[in-house]
This record gives C-alpha cells, structure tokens and sequence, in this order.
C-alpha cells in the first residue's frame, strides 16, 4: 500500500507540473467565463438601446389604432408602434435603433405583412408569439365590430385547457438541456482522464523511466498507483471546471434565463455523491483499459491506433446512453444505465430524472465494481508481461499470448 502511494504521489506531482495540463486547465476555465459573459458582451456592442426593439408599423391604420395593446403582451419584445416607410424602416435597422419590423398594409380585400430583418436565411420566419397577437388582435377588433354578447363569443372562442398527461407510471423530471450538458461533461472527463493514463505510461516507456520503476516496485503497484494519481488530478479538475461554471453562470447570466435553460433544482447533494462514483468507477474502467494498451506500443506514434478499439467502445458507451435520454423510460435505457460501459454516463441522470430506484444505483454500481476487478486482473497481468517490451507493436494474438502464460 506504501508503494501505491508513493507512485500515486509521484504521478500526481508530475501531472500538475506539465504545463500542457495548466495551460489546457487555463483556457477551459477562460472559455468557461467568456462563454457565459457573451450575453452580456452582446449587450455591450449593441448597446442598452437596441435589445429586441421590434417595430410595427401600420401606415394604413389597418388595425384602427389598437396596436398600442400589444405593448400590454409579454411577447418577449421591447414593441413600437409608429408610422414609416421602408427606407426609414432600413435606416434604424441598420443604425441598430431596431432588430426588426414589421409593416402591415391594405391590398384591396387582404392584408399584407411584411416582415422585415437585416438579413435573411433559410431559418428565417416571423416569429410565432408575433403572428398569433396580430392575427388574434385583428380578430377580436372584427368581431366587436359585429356587436356579439358575452356567451355568443365564448360559443366562437371558447376556453380550451390542454394539459400533457402520459400513460407510464414513471414520471419523468428534470431539465433535459442540463441533463445532457451534464451528461457530456461528464464523459469528457472520464474520457480524456483515463487516456492520460495511456499516454503516461507510453512516454515512460519511450524515455527508459519504465525500467527503473519496475526495479523499484512491482507493476501491479505501478498500474493501481498510475490509475489513482491521474484519477485524483483528473476529479479535482473537474469539480474546479464545474465549479467555475456554476460561479459564472450566477454572477453573469440573468436570473430568467438561470430558471428556464439551466434549472438545477433537480441537483441535489445525493445526486452530487453518485455522481462522483460514478465518475470514480467509470474512470477505473476506462483507465485500466487504457494501461493495458499504453504498455503493448513502444513509440508515442503508435498510440493512437492502439487506444483505438478503447475509444470506441467510449463512444459506442456515451451515444447508447446519451440518446437513451430522449426516452428515459424506455428498456434501452434502463440497459444503459446497467451496461458497464454506458452506466457511468446514464445512471446519474435516471437519479436526476427520479427514474433510478436505491436498488437499481446498487446492483448499476456492484457490475462495474465486478467488471473493474475483472478489467484489472486482465490489465495488471498483460502490464507486467509487455511493459519491457521495446520490439514491434504488439497484436492482439500476443496479448492473449501473454494473458496465458504464468
């Protein structure tokens, strides 16, 4: 045990002096902080004044002066209402007075909308909540008009209640946005964590260093104490990553867009503590996938194709539950959230969305502790057999080879 640590010490040490990991840590949490600051630089640039100022303009008073209602609405627009032609409605577009407009004229028997922007794309379209406020605005000032009582209008309008209802016992919560951000964040810190171990252990067989830890130690000593050190670096990363992310978006976003977009009412202290072991025990998996195939390669070169198979099977793990989500309750998800290679991603978010029972998080968590147990056996035993190797790349007809022998 006196050994593990000490390489566990060493690996650690080693990891946080290497500037490619500071200066790769730097620009992430940079990023980080810009990329929740856009809101606001957007706002900067344009100014207090522009925001979303959408103008209507009724030259024809097509609406017989009762635009000014729709100032009342909660379109989510800064509304105008003013006369103007289209130059002058070019004009203040182009100053950045407006974002957009729109002008409503009278062609004989029918109404004209145009809807004017800078620029247009195929993703152009007036906007929904505009459209349905002007056609309903047209339609109560027709139907006025008509001089109708209170129950003839409602047998015209009447007051439809819709709700969403599902037929599955299983009822489904959470913000999905967040489920998925969450979800990816958390498979790329596994993900590129466990491939360092890979890449550490093929830089110190290319540089001779391998030799005399071998002489100092064993290397089932050397995996176990590789894997925790760069697991320790990689976990507190990510709590630093994620924690400077929750920071930024409470000092920098509006407090609206916090509840709607990134509601983390779900995220509680539970939820914290599985996701942390799951992260823990999906970073063992991988890890140790990844030792054995940093020791079969003798030149960083070869690297890549050997942690092929590896990313794969990562991949492979990571889609089958991210796209699992779209139907939580389905069997394939729960599968995911059960299979070693995807559970890691998916379990946590089966807790978030109340979908996991305790027994469910137990029997989800004793499969990957029994399929680490099994990936180590094998990984440690192939270590210690190819770690010396310094000839040709390994196949895998040699792996199973060294597996065999005593």
């Amino acid at each position: 045990m006196k050994d593990i640590i000490t390489v566990m010490k060493f690996t650690i040490k080693d990891m946080i002096k290497r500037k490619s990991f500071i200066i790769s840590t730097l620009i992430i949490l940079v990023l980080i902080v810009i990329g929740f600051n856009i809101p606001n630089m957007i706002k900067s640039f344009k100014g207090e004044n522009t925001g979303d100022k959408f103008l209507i303009v009724d030259n024809d008073n097509v609406f017989e002066g009762n635009l000014e209602l729709l100032k009342q609405a909660n379109l989510g627009y800064d509304v105008e209402i003013e006369k103007a032609d289209f130059d002058e409605i070019k004009q203040k577009i182009e100053n950045e007075e407006i974002a957009e407009a729109i002008m409503i004229e009278k062609k004989e028997n029918n109404i004209k909308i145009r809807y004017i922007v800078e620029n247009t794309n195929m993703m152009t379209e007036v906007p929904e909540n505009i459209v349905y406020s002007i056609n309903s605005l047209y339609s109560n000032i027709q139907i006025s008009k008509l001089g109708l009582t209170e129950e003839q209008l409602q047998t015209i309008a009447p007051n439809l209640e819709f709700s969403l209802e599902q037929t599955n016992e299983e009822e489904v919560n959470g913000n999905i946005f967040v489920i998925m951000l969450m979800s990816i964040v958390l498979f790329y810190a596994i993900y590129f964590c466990a491939y360092q171990v890979s890449s550490s252990i093929t830089t110190e067989k290319t540089s001779k260093i391998m030799e005399t830890l071998v002489t100092s130690t064993s290397p089932k000593t050397i995996v176990l104490g590789k894997t925790l050190g760069i697991g320790i670096v990689g976990l507190l990363q990510m709590i630093l990553i994620v924690g400077t992310a929750l920071i930024s978006a409470k000092a920098f976003l509006e407090a609206e867009l916090l509840d709607t977009v990134l509601d983390m009412s779900n995220i509680t202290v539970y939820l914290g503590i599985i996701t942390i072991i799951y992260f823990i025990l999906g970073y063992f998996t991988y890890a140790l996938l990844y030792a054995l195939t940093g020791s079969t390669v003798s030149k960083p070169e070869d690297i890549q194709s050997a942690n092929g198979p590896v990313a794969i099977l990562a991949i492979v793990g990571f889609y089958l539950s991210y796209f699992t989500m779209m139907n939580p309750t389905s069997e394939l998800n729960i599968f995911a959230s059960l299979f070693p290679i995807s559970s890691p991603f998916c379990m946590p978010f089966r807790i978030m969305m109340g979908l996991a029972s305790g027994k469910d998080v137990v029997i989800s968590i004793m499969i990957l502790i029994v399929t680490i147990l099994v990936i180590a056996k094998v990984a440690i035993k192939i270590y210690s057999n190819a770690i010396l190797n310094y000839g040709k790349k390994i196949s895998f007809k040699d792996i199973i080879k060294m597996y065999r022998d005593k």
